[in-house]
């Protein structure tokens, strides 16, 4: 059996996976997953500490993974074999998560994107959020923080809410005023997220219709848990008439950890072929 583990190495957290294939990289397994928030401690320990965690669920030694894949922030692990793209990581690991998926939203920590892929997780085009775009999860993080309102709970009370309130979605610091002026007024907290979600879901539609995106749409990254975010994302593309539906995996999170894994096992297949073929040669 070969043995791969992926790592997806963000701005506030350490996705990390364990696969399990065949000899010939197929018939893959999916063992462990592992997210260890940061929290201004050191990455690199951080990343350790992942790794230890994920090797012990299987009681696997180092010397037994065939293969360490890295996306994100990748060159923070020492250790790794081979590095790949963030998108072309989501888009097989969302493509492993939810095989009919032809487009995903990876809404991260930093930065948002959008991109098309085929059948074969090809990434056909994309586009991405600008920096300082409010349309980030630590945007949110930091909106929800300002109102005394767990992260978690976010998407429950964006759902209740019966006036939405127009937030900026041109820049996060104009959005962040505007909260600011909302809660001065005492405009109720659902209402402002509610307002918060449109803002970013907006964008986030825009993108994919500048991607001429149909079919499926797998929403990976923190923001696939916030089932708010998802719900307005659906209620903005119905209103744009974006021919998709948004969807997402429990292990969403984790997908530019699993795809990173994934492709981590076809190329240590590919090679130990090539290996071979020189064998065979001399």
């Amino acid at each position: 059996m070969i043995y791969t583990v992926g790592f997806d190495v963000g701005a506030s957290s350490v996705k990390s996976v364990l696969t399990e294939f065949d000899d010939l990289g197929k018939q893959e397994q999916l063992h462990t997953t592992h997210l260890n928030k940061i929290r201004k401690r050191d990455i690199k320990e951080v990343i350790a500490q992942s790794y230890e965690k994920i090797l012990s669920s299987k009681n696997l030694s180092h010397q037994k993974i065939a293969y360490v894949a890295t996306t994100g922030e990748g060159d923070m692990v020492d250790f790794r074999r081979g590095h790949f793209y963030s998108m072309t990581s989501h888009a097989r690991g969302a493509l492993y998560l939810n095989p009919e998926a032809r487009a995903v939203v990876d809404a991260g920590a930093l930065h948002t994107r959008a991109l098309k892929m085929d059948a074969r997780s090809k990434v056909l085009s994309y586009r991405m959020t600008s920096q300082c775009a409010s349309g980030t999860g630590q945007f949110l993080e930091n909106i929800s923080r300002y109102l005394g309102i767990a992260i978690e709970n976010v998407g429950v009370l964006s759902k209740q809410a019966g006036s939405p309130q127009s937030v900026s979605s041109i820049c996060a610091v104009l959005a962040e005023t505007d909260v600011i002026n909302m809660v001065s007024r005492g405009i109720e907290a659902k209402d402002i997220l509610k307002g918060v979600h449109v803002s970013m879901a907006k964008r986030i539609v825009a993108l994919l219709k500048a991607l001429s995106v149909e079919g499926p749409t797998m929403v990976t990254g923190g923001l696939a848990n916030d089932e708010g975010f998802l719900f307005t994302l659906q209620e903005v593309a119905n209103k744009e008439k974006l021919n998709t539906t948004f969807c997402r995996h429990d292990l969403s999170v984790f997908a530019g950890a699993i795809g990173a894994a994934l492709w981590g096992a076809f190329r240590y297949v590919k090679l130990q072929e090539k290996d071979a073929l020189k064998e065979v040669s001399l």
